[in-house]
């Protein structure tokens, strides 16, 4: 395992809960993972699974009420010392200083993560303001045109002075970034950054935070839905489902030998080349309703090696395979209790 000196970001047990008329969602439900510094983490599951909450969790802003965060640790290692994001109110100074100057984030949609009300140079510079206020006017714009240039938005000294609507998606998206990193954080975390544009733009996107990574040094949580784009800009991936981690292993680890039925049916559902291209694969099943309180393990309903009376009776722990893989899964438990009228072929170690 990982330097202990080496971790940036330790979660541990999060749970954060969204409480609602017709009940209780279980959006992040005791997940535990570490990032290291300058290191990336790529984290991919389908649309509810709380990929966005457990960001949010860390950033303090999933939106209260209705959330709130009901346990865990959230441990932010500074050279000053280590800290307990949980800990700290929302709205407290002290979180107020971590966010953009040691956490920042580029959000999904730049267009509603700007005001349309105010220029881009103007919500960029108040972030500098806020965490170095010893700067001067003329210096603070000065950096927001060098960082401009940086994320490569053409003319910065003219368009510093424009507002949101009047940039395209790429070069808004841009701009987002290029407010991410005007405090030089610790962690940048990605939500899903390129959902809203065409793939020439995204892999410009891509390859730009990629070089900024590591120009800054920084360490990086992406979050995403394609498996291609997480691979190539991750050093480790994680598994989400329903609010728990199936899997979670380096990127070579993962892509090279997929333990979990939910992994090994995400990768199925990927179209080849020289594969038959008439009919996608999919994962059988619906999505459960997220208001369900699963006893057993949550994506039994929908897993073809499902052992009936264990995996749907009690939930599986996180076991170690290798010292950088780990899966929550009854298949890779060796002392798990198999009930007799399983079927052989479902039994505990196969695959």
């Amino acid at each position: 395992m990982a330097n202990e000196t080496n971790k940036l970001v330790e979660v541990r047990d999060l749970q954060t809960y969204f409480y609602l008329y017709e009940g209780v969602v279980r959006a992040v439900d005791g997940v535990s993972y570490s990032i290291n510094k300058g290191k990336s983490l790529g984290v991919i599951g389908e649309s509810g699974c709380g990929k966005s909450v457990t960001a949010q969790s860390m950033m303090r802003i999933v939106p209260t009420p209705p959330a709130k965060e009901v346990g865990g640790e959230i441990l932010l290692h500074l050279e000053k010392g280590t800290v307990d994001i949980l800990k700290m109110t929302a709205n407290s100074p002290e979180m107020r200083a971590l966010r953009w100057k040691e956490i920042s984030m580029v959000f999904q949609e730049p267009m509603t993560s700007f005001s349309p009300l105010f220029t881009i140079g103007n919500q960029i510079t108040e972030a500098i303001r806020l965490h170095i206020p010893d700067l001067t006017k003329k210096e603070m714009r000065d950096r927001v045109i060098e960082l401009l240039g940086k994320v490569g938005i053409p003319q910065p000294s003219r368009l510093i002075d424009v507002y949101p609507h009047q940039l395209s998606g790429g070069m808004r998206q841009r701009a987002m970034i290029a407010m991410a990193l005007s405090c030089n954080p610790k962690l940048l975390i990605a939500d899903e950054p390129t959902t809203a544009l065409d793939v020439t733009i995204e892999a410009q996107i891509l390859e730009l935070i990629r070089s900024l990574q590591e120009e800054f040094g920084m360490a990086l949580m992406y979050i995403s839905h394609d498996l291609a784009v997480v691979s190539e800009m991750s050093d480790e991936i994680m598994i989400m489902y329903l609010g728990r981690i199936m899997e979670k292993a380096t990127t070579d680890e993962v892509f090279n030998n997929p333990l979990h039925p939910y992994t090994q049916a995400l990768w199925r559902s990927i179209p080849t080349i020289d594969g038959d291209i008439k009919r996608l694969n999919t994962i059988s099943g619906m999505l459960p309703s997220p208001y369900t309180v699963h006893k057993g393990c949550p994506f039994f309903s929908r897993c073809e090696q499902r052992i009936p009376g264990l995996c749907d009776e009690a939930k599986p722990v996180v076991t170690e395979v290798t010292p950088t893989h780990t899966v929550s899964c009854f298949l890779y438990e060796k002392n798990a209790q198999v009930p007799m009228s399983a079927n052989a072929s479902t039994r505990v170690g196969t695959k």
